[in-house]
């Protein structure tokens, strides 16, 4: 039996987090923050949900078993160890402390009023990672994490993710109406619902909720974020297509597009 396929463990508890990680000399002298990041830190995961942990530190890791992952950062990478416990997957990245600095310098106000396209100010695994400083499970260097936190929230970030899904959600809806002038209905659908999880997700990320770049946490995002804009129960006849007739798709596709529009016009940017 794989180790995927096994009967799998619960998450341990907090206390518990770093032992593993210090039993296979994971956990470097030099680190200065350690936390739990993604479902589990949530409290959303599943039986088959990896661990992942997120430590940093002020010298790069180096080790023989570790992967580096490509950054635009200097450097340019981060790496990474994967190691099973108890059936669970568990995956430590390393980042450097001034790799953390370097993102959060790319998110000033200056550099959004600056003229940079939203959507090219960070890469996805940036805002994934600078996103999560919002929602950890702390396991070291608490006051860290809460110093970089509140950086995070004095930044453009909020802005800079808001307006880029709200461009994306607007450019997807003019693909859709020009695929409807032209008769291309399958098109037009399938614009009409990528606007929808563009427009949803500046929603969401106008209250916090962060993760644009992992949709299949949506609906959990759209729960924790309760948008008095559109009641959880519309948007999911709206992502569930329950009202679409594939005969005539036309009024499904106006109906998305008219809330896409809704939301645009009422999520702050700023």
């Amino acid at each position: 039996m794989s180790a995927r396929n096994a009967v799998v463990a619960p998450a341990p508890h907090p206390a518990d987090w770093l032992a593993p990680l210090r039993a296979r000399d994971l956990l470097p002298d030099d680190a200065v923050a350690a936390f739990v990041v993604g479902s589990v830190a949530r409290g959303w995961e599943n039986s088959r949900s990896d661990f992942d942990i997120y430590v940093v530190t002020t010298e790069e890791w180096r080790t023989e078993t570790s992967s580096d992952t490509l950054m635009p950062l200097d450097p340019p990478r981060v790496r990474s160890e994967v190691f099973y416990e108890n059936s669970r997957r568990w995956e430590v990245t390393y980042w450097l402390e001034s790799q953390i600095d370097q993102m959060l310098a790319k998110i000033t106000w200056e550099r959004y009023t600056s003229g940079v396209f939203a959507g090219e100010i960070l890469s996805p695994r940036e805002e994934t990672t600078l996103a999560r400083l919002a929602h950890c499970l702390p396991l070291l260097g608490i006051e860290w994490i809460e110093a970089k936190y509140e950086v995070l929230k004095q930044s453009a970030f909020r802005s800079i993710v808001v307006v880029r899904s709200l461009g994306f959600a607007d450019d997807a809806a003019e693909d859709a109406l020009g695929q409807l002038e032209s008769g291309h209905l399958e098109s037009a659908v399938l614009s009409a619902r990528r606007a929808l999880s563009h427009a949803v997700d500046a929603l969401l990320e106008s209250a916090g909720e962060y993760g644009s770049h992992m949709p299949k946490w949506r609906p959990n995002r759209f729960r924790a974020a309760a948008p008095e804009v559109l009641s959880f129960e519309r948007y999911w006849e709206l992502e569930t297509m329950r009202g679409l007739d594939p005969d005539d798709p036309r009024p499904w596709v106006r109906s998305v597009l008219t809330t896409c529009q809704d939301i645009a016009m009422r999520v702050e940017t700023s």
